[in-house]
């Protein structure tokens, strides 16, 4: 049996920039708690969390890695994250798997880029939000300053609850006492006023009983309102540490364990049943005495224990009898070893209650993203799942050995299987196959990993770009297809009409025939001949999108009709159209971030320009640097990590993600149609 219930979990995500020092206060906290003997150090490789080899040798998180602890008998499960933008997505996936997200900023840098994307990520998810500022006896560092820029970033909804004291070598509590000694600035009675302000407001009894009677209120008093205001985002606390030092650790423990919500106390997980538009929301239970139902946020393949799944229990008991299905399978799997995660060991345990995140191992079926349950009542539940960044970076991959191809294809599966924002493309009209990442440092991430974990030799090169065409007028196009052979014919013709779609709206295929011009069982083989030409493309050999057709008219032989002529003339017919309807090539343009010294702004700028590119702003920031947005085809991004390397140093990095798709400029379309036709002649 466990040792705690339901309402003794905590689930906390550490999220935040890279260099915030997460990986840190994990080791802080482990060691605080007496789950570890002395902190471990990310310099010298010896942290909990950090413990695949890459991540010792970069001194960096790739993964989420995940821990726990008790304090105050209550069992915490900490998240610990990466901050560097290329892997974004593994960060974003562990949120469905927590209550509270606790963004943690590093008190000489700031709030930096991931800091606001992670802020309204866990905003989208309606989650409790912990603002942690760390290593707050660093040098140089203005506190007051910094918290007045986080108020004014995230919303006056951000307060302190402890404040600094002694140049940062302590941190003195605000709530949960009235009153105290100097702090290094503002006062614990004006935090503690403050706060209480912003909790009484969410229950109007207590706030008729604090303004009307002026009674000091007691903490236990406050728990529920504060849980309520948490939820509602009306407040999101601010606590200072200092990983390095310990200052602020005891102080934080008792916020987690007292202040932070349970699975009950959370905003409740957006669970849905059904499929597609029949999807309705559905309420999953904290309650251990209702059927198990449980979500696997993260997949793991070792090459010793197999695969992995790790999931948090939302609703029911799981022990190592229980039977569970993935999703909608009609065969369950026994679960015959449930393991506790901390780090990179699994630790074997007999039961699991509502809050838990276990693992299961060498489970075929579990995949990213699976609900499991122990009931057919809980068929067809899904999870609502984060929306993670769409993958642009992308290179061209083949083996350098002969024969080794089915063994690349199995390892680039099990590597999409743990990453959301991985994916593989299998370009047809290219012959290649594309992997896609969310930066250069993701995808040579996944290549070392191909050569010592899969033991795959590859060879890389840019990949094609994912190029687009559409149409910017209307036109109507018309094919015959009549063909003899001595035996039954084939004979199909076909008159349609094209006209573009709003952008992002699609493909929409009409059937507008009257009066049996074309019989009804031909029209789906007049719709097979138009998609054939939407994904080979008619005029640059790039898929077309956006697009409405209406067959309106046609005819038909008896007995020379067949489904294959109606597709060729379908599809001869549609290019026909296309060809009149001012067709168009588009190109992915890019939303950039860079960000460098200050100096080098104008290179950058001059260098965005060349490339077709423009600033859409700039902001600068903490020590010297310079945050630039703009816009740039992802055409024109071949080798500028290596450009923008050269222009800075060596300390510029860059992101990007899809902004939307233009026509490219008349003269390179002009030079893409005709090496086109020229390759179809």
């Amino acid at each position: 049996m466990s040792d705690y219930n339901a309402e003794d979990v905590r689930n906390i995500a550490l999220v935040g920039h890279a260099g915030s020092g997460k990986t840190t206060l994990v080791e802080a906290l482990l060691a605080a708690t007496g789950v570890i003997n002395v902190p471990g150090n990310v310099t010298k490789g010896t942290t909990v969390c950090d413990f695949d080899p890459m991540e010792k040798e970069l001194q960096h998180s790739l993964d989420a890695a995940i821990t726990s602890f008790t304090t105050s008998g209550k069992h915490i499960n900490l998240i610990d994250t990466p901050g560097y933008p290329d892997f974004l997505g593994r960060s974003l996936s562990v949120l469905t798997a927590v209550e509270t997200a606790a963004l943690v900023i590093n008190a000489q840098a700031g709030i930096e880029s991931m800091t606001t994307r992670l802020m309204k990520a866990a905003d989208n998810r309606h989650l409790c939000r912990l603002i942690i500022v760390n290593q707050i006896d660093a040098e140089h560092v203005d506190l007051g300053q910094l918290t007045e820029q986080i108020r004014e970033t995230f919303g006056p909804e951000c307060l302190p609850i402890n404040l600094p004291a002694d140049g940062g070598k302590r941190v003195v509590d605000c709530f949960f006492q009235p009153s105290g000694g100097p702090t290094d600035f503002s006062s614990v009675e004006e935090a503690h006023s403050q706060i209480v302000d912003q909790v009484v407001e969410v229950d109007e009894d207590l706030m008729a009983l604090y303004l009307e009677q002026g009674q000091e209120l007691q903490p236990e008093q406050l728990h529920d309102p504060f849980e309520a205001a948490l939820r509602e985002a009306h407040l999101m606390p601010i606590c200072y540490v200092s990983a390095q030092t310990g200052a602020g650790i005891p102080e934080l423990l008792e916020i987690m364990a007292r202040l932070m919500p349970n699975p009950a106390e959370g905003n409740p997980p957006p669970f849905l049943k059904g499929e597609g538009a029949a999807m309705e929301p559905v309420r999953v239970s904290p309650d251990p005495a209702l059927h198990a139902v449980a979500h696997v946020f993260k997949i793991l393949n070792d090459p010793y224990r197999g695969k992995i799944g790790i999931f948090r229990v939302h609703q029911g008991r799981i022990t190592p009898a229980s039977q569970l299905f993935v999703g909608d399978a009609r065969k369950p799997f026994k679960v015959n070893h449930l393991y506790r995660v901390h780090g990179n060991d699994l630790i074997e345990v007999d039961e699991g209650v509502p809050g838990d995140i276990l693992a299961v191992t060498r489970v075929d079926d579990i995949h990213f993203d699976a609900v499991l349950h122990d009931s057919h009542d809980e068929d067809h539940f899904h999870l609502t799942t984060m929306e993670c960044p769409i993958p642009l970076f992308g290179l061209a991959i083949n083996t350098s050995k002969r024969g080794d191809e089915q063994k690349l294809t199995d390892a680039l599966n099990k590597l999409r299987s743990e990453d959301p924002c991985f994916h593989i493309e299998h370009n047809a009209s290219a012959n290649e196959t594309v992997v896609r990442g969310l930066g250069e440092a993701h995808l040579k991430v996944v290549l070392r990993r191909l050569t010592e974990q899969f033991h795959v030799d590859v060879e890389t090169r840019p990949p094609s770009i994912p190029y687009r065409e559409t149409i910017m007028g209307q036109a109507e196009g018309h094919h015959r297809h009549k063909k003899q052979t001595g035996g039954a014919g084939q004979f199909g013709e076909v008159y349609l009409r094209v006209e573009p779609n709003a952008r992002g709206a699609g493909f929409e295929f009409v059937d507008a025939v009257v009066g049996g011009a074309i019989p009804g069982n031909f029209i789906p083989s007049i719709e097979k001949g138009v998609r054939q030409v939407l994904e080979e493309g008619a005029v640059a050999g790039y898929p077309l999108q956006d697009i409405r057709v209406t067959v309106y008219d046609g005819k038909y032989h008896a007995v020379d009709s067949k489904d294959i002529a109606f597709a060729t003339a379908g599809r001869k017919a549609f290019i026909d159209a296309v060809l009149k309807a001012q067709p168009v090539i588009l190109e992915p343009i890019v939303k950039i971030r860079i960000t460098a010294q200050d100096s080098a702004m104008g290179d950058l700028a001059g260098d965005l320009s060349s490339r077709r590119g423009r600033i859409n702003g700039s902001e600068s920031k903490s020590r010297g640097r310079v945050v630039i947005e703009g816009e740039v085809p992802l055409a024109e991004l071949e080798g500028y990590d290596a450009r923008l390397k050269s222009l800075t140093g060596g300390e510029g990095t860059y992101g990007i993600e899809l902004s939307h798709y233009d026509p490219v400029p008349g003269n390179i379309q002009k030079q893409m149609m005709d090496a086109y036709q020229r390759s179809e002649d």
